[in-house]
């Protein structure tokens, strides 16, 4: 069985938006199978339609699956991850642009949407046992994503941060097709499982 790669897009995102294509492109031709689902609703996004979705998408999930979420979609994979049943581990998760608690930059109506997100707790501990590898990406200039979020990722997530300079919110709307960030962090995942495979 080959390596799965799933990509979860953000708020009003779509599969082939931004540098989603060619991410997939790239892990494609390593030999993983990559799957980069429509999530539900994506203008008025809710966890109670976006984490049974991924799910559905997943099915039965185990070590040779891989995550990469955008924006909200990392949100969506981290309380995934925490409805694992106990002892189900995954390959490992790449979040761009991840935030927890705060965002700015939004509009009441969609502080309204953002509200449930940002207020209901994940449980981290939950999310490390099922996915102990993790790297976050976030820029200087992230319009929605203040920094502060980097912090509180490194402590909760334990996860490797990158912060990059000018590239806002890592959206296609900015002009990001590529991001080979992204891509060195899934290739550091899966290359030592390829390895032992050998």
């Amino acid at each position: 069985m080959s390596d799965r790669v799933f990509i979860v897009h953000g708020w009003d995102g779509f599969p082939e938006e931004g540098w989603f294509p060619w991410l997939k492109k790239e892990i494609e031709a390593q030999g993983a199978a990559v799957f980069v689902p429509q999530m539900p609703h994506a203008e008025r996004p809710t966890f109670g339609d976006w984490v049974p979705a991924l799910s559905a998408a997943v099915g039965t999930p185990d070590e040779r699956a891989f995550f990469v979420g955008h924006s909200i979609g990392c949100q969506t994979i981290l309380r995934y991850l925490e409805s694992l049943p106990m002892g189900q581990k995954v390959g490992g998760v790449v979040l761009v642009a991840p935030f927890l608690s705060v965002l700015t930059g939004l509009s009441e109506d969609d502080m309204t949407v953002a509200k449930p997100w940002l207020e209901t707790p994940i449980d981290f501990s939950d999310v490390r046992r099922h996915a102990p590898k993790s790297v976050c990406l976030f820029s200087d200039d992230d319009q929605f994503v203040p920094l502060e979020n980097e912090t509180v990722f490194k402590e909760k997530l334990g996860c490797r941060t990158e912060i990059f300079k000018s590239m806002g919110h890592f959206s296609g709307s900015q002009g990001v097709t590529e991001l080979p960030a992204a891509l060195d962090a899934l290739r550091g995942m899966m290359a030592p499982r390829d390895a032992r495979a050998e």
